[in-house]
């Protein structure tokens, strides 16, 4: 059971951490990039091959880390993360790249400067769905983003 905070205390809010050096954060962002891609490999996030998470390299801003073609979501640790430039060379890692995962996430991260991280994945839901030719319902808040004009229900 759940101990509840003291009266007129304020809700703890997770803050983005300080680092004291590069390597400190880079180390941080290539754990929680290892991290995710286990998480998304738990809740059946990485059917098929084609799945990508990204994190900018905070010293390298115009590379970022990635997973290598094929391995499986729930094995990937921080040796196996690759670092790959903008323009496709991978300057860091013994793996191949997955070209779509490289195609998709430079021009997110060259476009867009502010955006540290990024996720594609296949699940098995999502497949079988898109199959269907359907779109998602405005039902709950997580559907209403792929609504494309409004409809009434």
């Amino acid at each position: 059971m759940a101990i509840p905070p003291p009266k007129g205390s304020k809700p703890i809010y997770y803050e983005v951490p300080s680092f004291d050096s590069i390597e400190e954060e880079r180390r941080h962002r290539k754990e929680r990039l290892a991290a995710g891609f286990r998480i998304f490999g738990k809740f059946g996030f990485s059917e098929g091959v084609a799945g990508h998470i990204t994190v900018r390299d905070p010293e390298q801003t115009d590379a970022f880390w990635v997973n290598a073609l094929g391995q499986p979501f729930s094995d990937i640790s921080v040796s196996d993360l690759l670092l790959v430039s903008h323009t496709g060379e991978i300057i860091e890692g013994n793996y191949a790249v997955n070209q779509a995962a490289f195609a998709i996430h430079s021009g997110i991260h060259m476009t867009h400067p502010e955006i540290d991280a990024a996720a594609h994945s296949h699940s098995l839901y999502g497949k079988a769905w898109s199959s269907l030719g359907r779109e998602l319902d405005p039902i709950t808040q997580d559907s209403c983003i792929f609504l494309r004009e409004p409809r009434s229900l």
